[in-house]
């Protein structure tokens, strides 16, 4: 006759096995992210950088902190009773839990190397991206397929000292993961200095299109930014996100001019892309600016084309 399951049965192998299962797969994703840091897409290399914790990085690394400990104790809480009670180690939703574990592990191995292996079969490029995302997924199935069955056949049971190394080095392995993050994309701070200097890259992106307009619109240069400020448009001309101050606007001789900012940090990206309507141009264009700076003062000269920015018809 095979034990009774009890509740607390039920809810610690269900609790640990939602904990494995998500951590896994932002474990998995982390990773992912790393590599398509470290490996951009060269169809993105024209667009500014953009904050990396804004997106599933920060839920991921959030995830790994909060469930790799949860999974962890729960493991060892279920090990404890099975030590204590060994007939624990049949009951039907331990080893449901094990068995679609096996199968979710031995599934993902089987189309990880169908994805890798039709890959090379269209001759299609195997980027070092693609391969070691691939390898990461073969990995990590393979490492859960082997804890499982060893769990299966009991030999966490018969040398318990083992499953704490492992405890332990799973443990590492998650702290590892997210220093390591910190060393390729920075630290949240870091990505908080290069968002606020992003912004002001966007500001004078803004100011200088002003600048070009208001030339366009009366053929001379404003004195000052408060010339650009416009009511009935709606365009005020922005300010610095953290001081508040205004940035700087020098005119020069003919149709030069200066734009100035304080920055945080050295620029990681020398362009952006940007949708911008000067006057005469007939609607949008699409133009990317260089807004190369380090940290501290930069500015920026420009000299307006009246071949390229007509004055506009009166």
């Amino acid at each position: 006759m095979s034990p009774k399951t009890t509740p607390k049965d039920f809810f610690l192998w269900a609790g640990a096995m939602v904990a494995l299962y998500i951590g896994v797969f932002s474990f998995v994703g982390l990773l992912f992210d790393y590599l398509n840091y470290v490996y951009p897409d060269t169809a993105l290399q024209n667009y500014y950088y953009s904050n990396p914790y804004q997106g599933s990085i920060s839920y991921e690394m959030a995830s790994l902190i909060v469930l790799a400990p949860v999974l962890l104790i729960l493991m060892r809480i279920i090990r404890k009773a099975m030590q204590k009670d060994p007939t624990r180690r049949e009951i039907w939703v331990r080893r449901w839990a094990l068995f679609l574990t096996l199968f979710a592990a031995g599934a993902t191995i089987v189309v990880d190397l169908i994805v890798l292996i039709n890959t090379f079969l269209q001759g299609e490029e195997l980027s070092a991206r693609f391969l070691l995302k691939v390898l990461v997924v073969l990995l990590v199935a393979a490492a859960g397929f082997m804890h499982f069955t060893a769990d299966l056949w009991g030999y966490w049971e018969q040398k318990p000292h083992y499953a704490n190394y492992v405890s332990w080095a799973v443990a590492l392995l998650i702290v590892l993961t997210i220093l390591s993050g910190f060393l390729i994309i920075g630290s949240p701070q870091s990505q908080r200095t290069y968002r606020l200097d992003e912004q002001r890259a966007g500001d004078l992106q803004s100011i200088q299109w002003q600048v070009v307009n208001y030339w366009q619109r009366k053929q001379k240069l404003p004195g000052n930014l408060a010339a650009l400020n416009d009511p009935l448009a709606g365009y005020t001309a922005p300010v610095d996100p953290v001081t508040g101050q205004a940035y700087e606007y020098i005119p020069g001789e003919g149709l030069s001019f200066q734009l100035c900012a304080t920055f945080g940090a050295i620029s990681q990206s020398q362009s952006m892309t940007v949708m911008a309507e000067p006057v005469g141009l007939g609607g949008g264009a699409s133009k990317t600016d260089n807004w190369p700076h380090g940290a501290g003062r930069t500015c920026f000269e420009r000299v307006i084309d009246p071949q390229l920015y007509p004055p506009a018809k009166q």
